[in-house]
């Protein structure tokens, strides 16, 4: 049981850092303006009221590396699990919640493209802490 629930703290930890690199990467890319010169309107206030959701629902969504069968290969088995997060933004928050159209396409014409690199690096970040753990 011990060992279940290390695990589980694991992975919800390695989530979480994926949140924090997925907040920071969104933010730093912003403040460069790289959105913005690929037409996107992508440029969040680093504030608690934007990095507390990144962080909780990042912990959440590690717990999918969980999944059993995921591919061996690193870098597949962090972009198959960072579709989760990438299709419910894509097709839930942007058109239901952020009120910006399905695929967030109200922001640019290049926000999918956006979604998929941000949530690639918070899976990328989530596989390296829990890989360094030592428990996939």
């Amino acid at each position: 049981m011990d060992q279940i629930l290390n695990q589980i703290s694991v992975y919800f930890t390695g989530g979480a850092l994926g949140g924090l690199s997925n907040a920071l990467i969104i933010w730093i890319f912003g403040m460069m303006n790289i959105p913005k010169a690929a037409g996107v309107a992508l440029k969040p206030a680093f504030s608690p009221a934007y990095l507390y959701p990144k962080l909780v629902w990042g912990a959440i969504w590690g717990l999918a590396f969980l999944m059993p069968n995921l591919p061996s290969n690193f870098y597949l088995a962090a972009f198959l699990v960072s579709l989760g997060p990438t299709l419910i933004q894509s097709f839930v928050i942007f058109p239901y919640q952020a009120k910006k159209g399905m695929l967030g396409l109200q922001l640019g014409t290049l926000t999918p493209v956006f979604v998929v690199l941000y949530n690639y690096v918070w899976a990328l970040t989530a596989l390296c802490f829990i890989d360094r753990a030592n428990i996939l």
